[in-house]
């Protein structure tokens, strides 16, 4: 049984799902039951949806279901109890839908992490709001904790698909500026940018106190660029053309990438923002347990 649980860890198993719920829950689910597994052994996490009753509170929010299940009085919580308010913001421009041969698309990779993560934090009682960005902000649906309003978050990423340029340090910089309580910003995407103006706009995060956590997301080939023959390229935001020979600019282009992602390691560890790597091939429990090793620190 925790086999088939954990199945739903491997992104090609979970994009097969139509349902984004489904995808969320299983994810989460398979996350969980894996924890005990090495590397994770000792690490717990608990989900509270209620509080054990204290003198003075309002006897109309009592639970009484769990009463009669436990003879304790426990009340349900409430938003304003919350323990953290977070923010996804998920890159939505048209290079995420890019997907190499036998690989789901960064951004189908990208909107289920995103989707498990949302699910997670509802589960743990905390809030959680999406931003979907291209070229500038598309959408943005501010923190909340209701089991409710998280199928709100889930519908929001089951209908969107990748379109438009990118512009991620404007439409970062248009998030910080809504943030009015400080929280944890998750930023999802393939920062394929202008480095020195996202590093600028992570920054803005952390200078209004926010902790940050960046998820980089690439395709295996954009790594690896392990391609076998002569091929034309085609940029999927601009629809520029080049026809490369991968024999000859492999290296180079290995070396530029691996200074490229080193950079974002270093800034990202130089201002205290956590950074992560991933491919459309890793599986989801390495975001997840990010995720709740950072919220782990915060409290």
């Amino acid at each position: 049984m925790a086999e088939d649980y954990l199945r739903f860890l491997q992104p090609q198993v979970v994009a097969k799902l139509a349902n984004m719920e489904l995808r969320a829950r299983l994810v989460v689910e398979g996350f969980i039951t894996g924890l005990h597994r090495s590397p994770y052994h000792g690490f717990s996490v608990e989900f509270a949806e209620h509080r054990q009753y204290m003198p003075g509170d309002d006897l109309r929010h009592i639970d009484w279901k769990i009463y009669g299940r436990r003879d304790r009085f426990y009340i349900k919580r409430f938003e304003e109890e919350t323990n953290l308010k977070s923010y996804i913001l998920l890159d939505a421009s048209r290079s995420m839908a890019f997907a190499s041969p036998g690989n789901i698309s960064k951004f189908a990779y990208a909107s289920s992490l995103a989707a498990s993560l949302a699910y997670m934090m509802i589960k743990q009682s905390d809030a959680v709001g999406l931003a979907l960005y291209a070229d500038e902000l598309q959408s943005y649906l501010p923190p909340h904790a209701s089991r409710s309003y998280l199928r709100q978050v889930l519908v929001a990423l089951h209908n969107a698909s990748p379109s438009g340029g990118t512009s991620t340090a404007r439409a970062l910089h248009q998030v910080a500026d809504r943030i009015r309580r400080r929280g944890l910003v998750i930023v999802i995407g393939d920062l394929l940018d202008d480095q020195d103006e996202v590093i600028n706009a992570l920054k803005h995060f952390r200078h209004k106190k926010n902790e940050v956590i960046v998820m980089q997301v690439l395709d295996p080939l954009e790594r690896s660029f392990a391609f076998r023959e002569d091929a034309e390229f085609r940029d999927l935001e601009t629809g520029e053309t080049m026809v490369t020979l991968p024999r000859q600019i492999g290296r180079p282009y290995g070396e530029a990438v691996a200074r490229f992602v080193e950079r974002y390691k270093r800034e990202c560890r130089e201002h205290r923002a956590d950074y992560v790597l991933m491919d459309t091939r890793t599986p989801f429990d390495v975001a997840l347990f990010e995720y709740l090793s950072k919220r782990r620190r915060l409290f």
